[in-house]
């Protein structure tokens, strides 16, 4: 256990903090959803940010400190999302003929969203010029 305090004593002073953090909650998130079946309230990212929040709030680390490591992983989010423009470039045609539920679907989503953050801003108390 001794070893287990001074690795997080040294971990939350260096900007491998942010890093080793995010993985290891990534993982872990990973093998639950998988043990899971996959299942859609499973999904690894949204426990990671969750699981993120947490230990934040938790040990009181600032979000920047938190980040200072995590840039490495923001950065390499740049390229994975544009390699996600091959498969789409792939199926074209399917969602060209899909182009009306697609675009009904977004600004659904959008409009959902945009919903949602005003609701919690004004259910948080926000003042009316933030929302």
């Amino acid at each position: 256990m001794q070893s287990f305090v001074e690795l997080w004593v040294y971990l939350s002073a260096t900007p491998l903090f942010g890093l080793t953090a995010t993985l290891v909650i990534y993982l872990a998130a990973q093998a639950a959803s998988l043990r899971l079946g996959q299942p859609a309230w499973a999904n690894p990212v949204l426990w990671t940010v969750l699981g993120l929040a947490g230990l934040l709030l938790a040990t009181g680390t600032p979000y920047p400190r938190y980040f200072a490591g995590a840039q490495f992983i923001h950065f390499l989010l740049g390229p994975a999302v544009v390699a996600l423009g091959w498969p789409l470039w792939q199926r074209r045609e399917e969602l060209k003929r899909r182009a009306g539920a697609l675009l009904v679907a977004a600004l659904a989503g959008g409009v959902a969203a945009g919903g949602s953050a005003v609701a919690i801003g004004w259910a948080l108390g926000l003042p009316p010029e933030v929302l």
